[in-house]
């Protein structure tokens, strides 16, 4: 089924906030918008709508749409949350996952391993990341689960793709995965669970150097 006009536009908005090129706080002007997109300000504003309704954008009385913005206490608590969604899901896909989600998983994983031998490109390991993550949501075969962690997730995007950027973490990251991976194909849900948990969360040295990764957001849009 063609998507809408308005989802294309509002796929592409999301990238762009992703991506850290809309940072947090950015007003989203919908005459710029149109014109940056092609098209007439009425998907532009639908486009709004619906990422104000993911989480993703504020609309604000008198300065219209802006860029979500989120504070450091707000960010631990949606980072734990997130880490709850994740150990579910793996606790879940430990016992559920299928042979062919099973062998998703490991291709996904290999996949993950080889954007790192190649140079470990934040943005190519951020995609495949996401990849990897969405193979165990899949696998816990509980749908509500599913939509709730991908919202969160995609309303974290920005601040998951600084922390890829941190020296040392996309190797660490591949490690973690190798020991979920592991923990979920020998049907342990217990230790899958706890994996996932603390591989998401953000606390002590990882939380500091989200905080003091913040400010390239804006940095990088002004590049």
């Amino acid at each position: 089924m063609k998507k809408k006009l308005s989802e294309d536009v509002r796929d592409q908005i999301e990238e762009l906030i992703a991506f850290g090129k809309l940072p947090p706080g950015e007003h989203l002007d919908e005459t710029e918008l149109a014109e940056r997109f092609g098209v007439s300000r009425t998907p532009i504003r639908e486009a709004l709508n619906q990422l104000a309704t993911a989480g993703l954008v504020e609309l604000r009385a008198r300065r219209g749409a802006v860029v979500a913005q989120f504070s450091a206490q707000q960010l631990v608590e949606m980072f734990e949350v997130m880490g709850e969604f994740e150990g579910m899901c793996g606790r879940l896909a430990a016992r559920r996952l299928t042979d062919e989600e099973q062998q998703e998983l490991v291709a996904t994983h290999e996949e993950c391993k080889a954007a790192m031998q190649k140079g470990g490109d934040p943005d190519e390991y951020y995609q495949l990341n996401d990849k990897f993550h969405g193979v165990i949501y899949r696998g816990s075969h509980n749908e509500f689960l599913m939509e709730q962690a991908w919202g969160l997730r995609r309303r974290l995007r920005p601040y998951r793709r600084l922390q890829l950027r941190v020296r040392g973490r996309i190797p660490t990251s591949l490690d973690e995965h190798d020991a979920i991976v592991k923990a979920i194909l020998a049907g342990d849900g217990d230790t899958a669970n706890e994996l996932l948990r603390s591989h998401v969360m953000v606390q002590g040295q990882r939380f500091a150097d989200l905080v003091a990764s913040l400010p390239l957001l804006k940095a990088r849009s002004a590049a």
